[in-house]
């Protein structure tokens, strides 16, 4: 593949764009500088920077963020920055697109990429991927509650009851809950239909993939092949 066109298909601009950073010698490849905007080069895990900044050739695009709570998962924000923001522009530019949403206040794993295929299998609502939630409440829960989420609460949009594949209480205020729908609010309103309240919404896991320990809040990572695969346990 040419340099300019694999700088263009990474996120660097328009091909008059890509040619300058390249006759600016301001892009290397391998730890070379290189200034042919048609040098030819297997883009295959191809690791080259831009103003020294080292990227590794990806075909699409697979990133997890820790989203941290006073986001809003949209490109056009009305109260609160965008999540898109926390992301640097070549991503932006190539379209990488949040994988389902998460509420302003709520926080824990977002996942991004430009692979419609991928966005497809995680958000439609007939691949029942589960999503895992730490859940914490205003008022302690009980049995009762626990049993009324596993069993399905009816919620006023819904002909039929909605239930969580999963209710673990982790302590008096505080659950994992796993559902594998991703309606508006779902969590909040099932909560609040088993007769309590979301104080605070930590999502854990996607599929089979969890939440890097590592990631610290409004950080993101690469996703490679290996953790996709996991992902697809849950797809």
């Amino acid at each position: 593949m040419e340099l300019e066109r694999l700088l263009r298909s990474q996120g660097f601009g328009s091909r008059r764009e890509a040619r300058a950073l390249i006759w600016a010698g301001r892009v290397g490849v391998d730890g070379c500088v290189c200034e042919d905007p048609q040098a030819r080069f297997d883009p295959e895990g191809l690791l080259f920077s831009v103003d020294g900044v080292e990227w590794i050739y990806r075909k699409f695009a697979y990133l997890a963020l820790n989203k941290p709570a006073g986001y809003e998962c949209s490109r056009y924000p009305a109260h609160h920055p965008s999540v898109y923001s926390l992301l640097p522009s070549p991503l932006l530019a190539r379209g990488v697109q949040a994988v389902g949403r998460l509420d302003q206040d709520a926080t824990g794993l977002l996942l991004f990429s430009d692979d419609g295929s991928f966005i497809h299998r995680c958000t439609s609502p007939r691949k029942l991927v589960p999503k895992v939630y730490q859940v914490e409440t205003r008022h302690p829960i009980d049995d009762r509650q626990v049993a009324a989420l596993l069993s399905g609460v009816e919620l006023h949009d819904d002909a039929q009851p909605v239930s969580a594949s999963a209710c673990v209480q982790l302590f008096e205020r505080c659950v994992h809950l796993t559902v594998t729908q991703g309606r508006y609010h779902l969590v909040k309103r099932m909560v609040a239909a088993a007769g309590n309240r979301v104080e605070a919404l930590h999502r854990v896991s996607i599929g089979g993939l969890r939440l890097p320990e590592s990631l610290s809040e409004g950080q993101w990572t690469w996703l490679d092949v290996p953790e996709m695969a996991l992902q697809a346990q849950g797809v």
